[in-house]
């Protein structure tokens, strides 16, 4: 039975009527576990999504996985991202798996059109096909391999629930989450195990792992490298590009998770259908509220190519506007 009670976060207004309506969860927490909640999750779990892969690749310092292959800032990020398959991100990749003498072929994520429109377009005109390393995924599963290779684990099974590999990347979520009893497991959209908690765990998960010292690697790699965590047209990309005190990680499933490192407090968005643009448009109205994206910030391009609110006919004529409706 479903017991949660989204609030209505943005509306669309087109010539007076509100023509859509968005419904979503906001909560945030500080350090100390302190913090709100707007609309009632009654403790909900969602499924982490994409938001795990950092919780995972805590792995990759657990095991000295850092170490082992001297691993670069831009070969951590990329073992965080949720890429969009451009260049950077597939030479990224490469030199992972080339560092660890694994074969591409092994990744078992599966093959997608890259995220990013314009190497879409560059990938059509050249005639080329995608391949298995413009997965949005492919860093996380190099990641995956790399860490079975050092352990001397099966390769061939990698993404198996019962797997040591993923034995072990559950045991570390929920210590991170702080999580004590088994929610709901499915399969990620690349194949791999994830796992359900409550919005609030998640929060937590996310300021033990970037407020310790024992992983500020992946804390570095994050400010470092914001275009290979996301890239082109990427919410978490624009979030901290504009403000480098700010960690954003996007999830699918309509999920954002933002930590203040000045601040030492996290926020989280859930919105419940999904829809890419009213996350976009309804965190950045958030962290404004909150302070966390200055004016100044605010007119970042990346940001503002994010937080489109006027509503435009084909010929550019303003004939509505996007209006959040809540207040922290």
């Amino acid at each position: 039975m479903i017991n949660y009670f989204p609030f209505k976060l943005v509306e669309y207004i087109r010539d007076g009527l509100v023509e859509q309506e968005h419904f979503g969860i906001i909560v945030k927490i500080s350090e100390d576990k302190k913090g709100f909640k707007l609309g009632g999750d009654k403790d909900y779990p969602f499924y982490l999504r994409s938001c795990a892969k950092p919780l995972q690749a805590a792995l990759l310092v657990d095991f000295q996985l850092d170490e082992f292959y001297q691993m670069t800032s831009d070969e951590i990020a990329i073992c965080c991202a949720s890429h969009t398959g451009e260049a950077c991100h597939v030479q990224t990749v490469r030199k992972l798996l080339n560092k660890a003498q694994i074969d591409e072929n092994l990744l078992k994520c599966g093959l997608h059109k890259p995220l990013s429109k314009t190497e879409q377009n560059k990938m059509l005109l050249s005639g080329v096909n995608e391949t298995v390393l413009q997965n949005n995924c492919s860093g996380k599963h190099a990641m995956m391999l790399a860490i079975c290779k050092k352990n001397g684990w099966e390769l061939e099974t990698y993404d198996k629930k019962k797997h040591p590999l993923q034995v072990a990347i559950k045991n570390k979520i929920y210590d991170l989450c702080e999580i004590y009893n088994d929610y709901a497991v499915t399969k990620d959209g690349c194949g791999v195990p994830i796992y359900a908690m409550p919005l609030e765990n998640m929060l937590r998960g996310y300021l033990n792992l970037f407020l310790d010292k024992k992983y500020s690697k992946i804390r570095n790699a994050f400010i470092e490298n914001p275009y290979l965590i996301g890239g082109e047209d990427r919410l978490d990309t624009a979030i901290m590009s504009a403000n480098k005190d700010l960690i954003a990680k996007v999830g699918a499933g309509g999920l954002c998770i933002v930590v203040n490192l000045k601040e030492k407090e996290g926020l989280i968005i859930k919105i419940m259908d999904c829809d890419m643009k009213a996350r976009a448009i309804c965190l950045i109205e958030a962290l404004k509220q909150m302070k966390w994206l200055e004016a100044s910030m605010l007119e970042n391009d990346l940001i503002k190519s994010q937080n489109k609110t006027d509503i435009l006919t084909l010929h550019g004529e303003k004939i509505g506007f996007t209006k959040c409706t809540f207040q922290l």
